[in-house]
């Protein structure tokens, strides 16, 4: 072999950002010029050459090259020990290429940064934020979190006191900075306040510096100011409201209701007086148990009870005689039943008015008082199975209905109204009822049938 390679030091220390140089001795102990080409192998071949890249040498001569080790500064090179090769290629004689070995021990070094996300933060109760710290060098690092406040009026706390972070990677720290005294009206207060990270040397090292970082934490008040307005205005709003509600629809609720039943009771009441005889029976002989107009009283079924006195006479009895009423043009006519019922017993019905011969009524106006606030279902039907309302008691105390389309009753027909009572109610300031009490008045057209006439 014509070609001798020996390193000065087989192992060498190198910092991370500095340059550091290891001669290389060659001998060319063979009988021609040869030139040699060099090539460093390893896992520090990325960071190092060999300076000169070619050598000549004559024979018997020997020459000196440099291995240049530049490891970076930065987490891509660990700290630690590594070995390495140096190929010495001679240009004419290939097979006399020769490796030098040697180790390089990368010296450890610590750098951290750190930012604070966000730099300020707004809130009436607390403020978040998150501490990035980033491990620049090339050992683990256990850095220590901590926070000095600006002032005494804000707390600054941590969800961990310290992270452990691996070589070129970065962890958050968590924290929450929360103001001494809460703020319910008024201006936002800015707390200003700084956290740091400081590093963790091992024994013997002396530490390095703590990284600082500056936010700001904006103290909102608890109540926005917005809030009195809007109360002020709503207030305002529902003043108003009921104001319009007290001054012109419950009035005109009230003059509806009043036109619509109680002129045509009026009437009917003032014709039934004058068709009565002096001694109070009914001139046309109709007075039945339980019918319309001329009847008395009628007569409620099943077992809870009958009902009382109900029907209000017609100005135009449909019996026969001196009635006197226009009967082919029709009359107005009106009837009443109350139907009471016990818990229990089953349905109660009453008959308010019933059809006579040759005649048909003409229902327009339906009047239902559930006075004492019973619980239950009161069913009104009008000439056999024809059902006009369904209702539930406990959803009323008194509810009218007028139908614009009369309801026709044919002659022998019934109104009759039937209770199914759930629950007795109770009467404000009086004693408590033994039964459930419904009451119902109706009104409408008893008209002469056409055949009959």
């Amino acid at each position: 072999m014509s070609l001798t390679a020996s390193l000065d030091a087989t192992s060498v220390t190198a910092a991370p950002g500095e340059v550091t140089a290891l001669p290389l001795q060659i001998l060319n102990s063979g009988r021609t010029v040869e030139e040699y080409h060099f090539e460093v192998v390893g896992a520090c071949a990325a960071w190092s050459a060999v300076e000169p890249a070619v050598l000549s040498l004559y024979p018997g001569d020997s020459g000196t090259v440099s291995l240049m080790l530049r490891p970076p500064r930065d987490a891509t090179v660990p700290a630690g020990e590594t070995t390495f090769g140096i190929r010495v290629m001679p240009r004419g004689e290939a097979a006399d290429t020769v490796v030098p070995e040697g180790r390089v021990s990368v010296l450890p070094f610590t750098e951290t940064t750190a930012e604070l996300v966000p730099r300020s933060s707004n809130g009436s109760r607390s403020g978040r934020h998150q501490l990035a710290v980033d491990n620049r060098g090339n050992v683990p690092v256990t850095v220590r979190l901590g926070a000095q406040p600006g002032t005494e009026q804000a707390r600054v706390d941590f969800d961990v006191p310290e992270l452990r972070i691996e070589p070129g990677q970065a962890r958050f720290g968590k924290l929450r900075i929360r103001p001494a005294r809460r703020m319910w009206r008024g201006t936002p207060v800015t707390h200003p306040f700084q956290v740091f990270a400081a590093p963790q040397a091992p024994e013997g090292e002396e530490a390095p510096a703590p990284v600082l970082v500056d936010g700001s934490y904006q103290q909102d008040p608890i109540l926005p100011r917005w809030l009195p307005r809007a109360l002020i205005t709503a207030a305002v709003l529902v003043l108003a409201l009921v104001g319009i509600w007290y001054l012109m629809l419950r009035p005109a609720v009230k003059s509806a209701a009043r036109e619509a039943v109680t002129p045509e009771a009026v009437r009917s009441a003032a014709a039934a007086d004058k068709s009565r005889s002096p001694d109070g029976t009914d001139p046309a002989g109709a007075g039945s148990a339980g019918t319309g107009p001329g009847g008395g009283e009628s007569a409620g079924t099943g077992p809870g009870g009958a009902s009382g006195p109900t029907t209000s006479p017609s100005p135009s009895a449909p019996g026969g005689g001196g009635g006197g009423g226009d009967t082919a043009a029709g009359a107005p006519t009106s009837a009443q039943v109350r139907v009471q019922d016990g818990v229990g017993g089953g349905p109660n019905t009453g008959t308010a008015l019933e059809v006579p011969a040759g005649r048909t009524f003409q229902l327009t106006d339906i009047v239902v008082q559930n006075p004492q606030g019973d619980a239950g279902t009161v069913t009104v039907t009008a000439g056999g199975n024809t059902r006009v309302l369904s209702l539930g008691l406990e959803n009323f105390r008194d509810s009218d209905y007028h139908f614009v389309t009369p309801i026709q009753v044919p002659a022998g027909g019934k109104v009759t109204m039937t209770i199914d009572c759930r629950r007795v109610g109770k009467p404000v300031g009086a004693p408590a009822p033994a039964r459930c009490s419904t009451s119902m008045f109706l009104g409408g057209t008893m008209r002469a049938d056409a055949a009959a006439g």
